[in-house]
């Protein structure tokens, strides 16, 4: 696939960096679309040695990267769950290949990002966000699961298992401060230096001599979270095909869920529900 056969992403490369902006509208929701041409994107690059450092931002200003789409079937899943790795689900996956991702990768949070699409900011190298717009959320709980992307994983190992029990019990929405505090950012910046910022690290990242990104890649190695991921994976499987679940997220798609209006406090539209 080249890059301008894409239809979620926009790609363009300049002096070993990639920047992939993504554009999913209403709401840059977490699409079988999405998930099948990161994934195709990331195997992509992966084997390119002129990009040294991928850049992730979005084409909406107010969400980077929504959850999983709600009304996605295991037949539309089909296609990803065929070329799965070994010991990941088809949500997992993505985060999976993110974070073995031979380039340095980044997150330039400038929207909201929950769910599926806060699981991706936790998966990769590094994440940037902006301080007033940028907003966290692992909102699983509210739909009567856990996460099933690598959340529990991924947060337990950058911020701790007592906060990321609260992220995901809590089911609230972090603005970038406390998530720099926590460790689930790099740093939160100011939103009109966010982009100087970021472009600038990055830069500097793929200017840097020969063999010292690969090196430094080699060296600070992901963790081995394979038992982790298949437990996350049974906890979520065990809830999420409840009678229970399918209603809540039915009752949450009527009352505005992936519509920008109701996306804005989707944390207040599960909890004021009554099912």
């Amino acid at each position: 696939m080249s890059h301008d056969a894409y239809q979620t992403l926009r790609v363009s490369r300049k002096d070993g960096v990639a920047r992939v902006t993504i554009d999913n509208p209403p709401i840059n929701l977490l699409s079988v679309a999405v998930m099948t041409e990161l994934r195709h994107l990331l195997t992509a690059l992966s084997g390119d040695d002129s990009v040294r450092v991928i850049v992730f931002d979005s084409a909406d200003p107010d969400f980077f990267l929504a959850h999983v789409d709600m009304t996605a079937t295991p037949e539309a899943l089909a296609g990803l769950m065929a070329g799965l790795p070994d010991g990941v689900n088809v949500f997992q996956a993505v985060g999976e290949q993110l974070r073995h991702q031979p380039q340095v990768t980044v997150v330039k949070l400038a929207g909201k990002a929950r769910g599926g699409g806060a699981e991706f900011v936790a998966a990769a190298d590094l994440a940037f966000a902006a301080i007033g717009p940028a907003g966290l959320g692992q909102i699983e709980a509210l739909m009567g699961i856990v996460p099933g992307g690598g959340a529990t994983q991924y947060l337990t190992e950058r911020i701790g298992r007592n906060r990321a029990l609260e992220v995901i019990l809590g089911a609230e929405l972090f603005d970038a401060e406390t998530a720099e505090r926590y460790g689930w950012v790099n740093r939160a910046v100011p939103a009109g230096e966010l982009d100087e910022f970021v472009d600038r690290l990055a830069g500097d990242i793929a200017a840097l001599p020969d063999g010292v990104v690969a090196a430094a890649k080699h060296a600070i190695v992901p963790h081995d979270h394979a038992e982790g991921l298949a437990r996350e994976n049974d906890a979520w499987a065990g809830l999420v095909f409840r009678p229970g679940t399918t209603q809540r997220m039915r009752t949450g798609l009527a009352h505005g869920a992936q519509t920008r209006d109701g996306e804005q406090d989707l944390e207040g539209l599960f909890r004021g529900l009554a099912v």
